[in-house]
């Protein structure tokens, strides 16, 4: 691909990306950690749980940071059921760039930066390197997880893998398909898709997996694009589906998840 192709898709994803984000429902971010990598420095935001079960570690998109609308439902969410959030912001976001480097770099960065916590060379609050390590993201960030947690020094240490609206194409172009990223790893992976998302709907998700796939489990959300935005008149089942039925449906569904593990 041309850069100026590059350019101009990453940034197609971009825009998507920064429409998911939100600023943290609660009592302000928390105070960041800060991390070396090979690429710099990046940060983790933990929302501890008070008796942790479980640690998960979750990765942004291409064009949008960790104030994203299903990070950020997760992160509020997800401590009150035994299970410590640790957002990672990567270090060309961290540097104030405006869109991701080359998905090598992505994944090193990752890579080093929860390869420090779980070796002890960086404390993150409720994140005990004992505790069962699961990953995942929105958008690139669950791509990253799936690749890092199928090969690399994290395989073998991930139980699984949690993706918010993987990016299965480009938009209008599905012949270009991401589908080996989500299918490579031998890990339990949960996939949560908006039915109108345009990077590839719940229902070109599930044709992927297909029936035999096991080991992957859609959750289709309802009415929702790529950034998680819902329509005014979206329903579930007959019933209203707003930003608080999809707080409920994010959190229980990946708590469920998570902890059944």
């Amino acid at each position: 691909m041309r850069s100026s192709d590059r350019a101009r898709d990453l940034d197609r994803q971009g825009d998507l990306d920064r429409q998911g984000d939100l600023d943290w429902q609660g009592d302000g971010d928390p105070e960041p950690v800060t991390v070396d990598t090979s690429e710099g420095p990046g940060r983790f935001f933990a929302s501890p749980a008070p008796d942790p079960r479980a640690v998960l570690v979750l990765g942004h998109g291409a064009g949008g940071g960790v104030g994203a609308v299903d990070l950020t439902v997760l992160a509020a969410g997800l401590p009150f059921r035994g299970i410590s959030v640790v957002r990672f912001e990567q270090p060309w976001r961290t540097a104030g760039g405006r869109v991701a480097v080359r998905a090598p770099r992505l994944d090193a960065a990752w890579d080093d930066a929860v390869g420090a916590v779980l070796d002890g060379r960086v404390a993150v609050p409720g994140w005990d390197p004992a505790l069962p390590l699961w990953t995942g993201g929105r958008s690139a960030g669950a791509r990253v997880a799936c690749r890092t947690a199928a090969e690399g020094p994290l395989a073998g240490r991930v139980r699984g893998v949690v993706c918010c609206a993987f990016p299965l194409h480009l938009p209008g172009r599905p012949e270009k398909s991401r589908a080996h990223e989500l299918l490579a790893p031998d890990v339990p992976r949960l996939v949560c898709q908006g039915e109108r998302d345009t990077f590839g709907t719940a229902d070109e998700l599930a044709a992927t997996i297909g029936p035999g796939a096991g080991a992957v489990r859609l959750v289709r959300i309802p009415g929702a694009d790529h950034g998680m935005k819902l329509p005014r008149r979206a329903d579930r089942d007959g019933a209203p589906f707003g930003l608080p039925e999809l707080r409920a449906l994010l959190t229980d569904e990946v708590a469920r998840f998570v902890l059944a593990g």
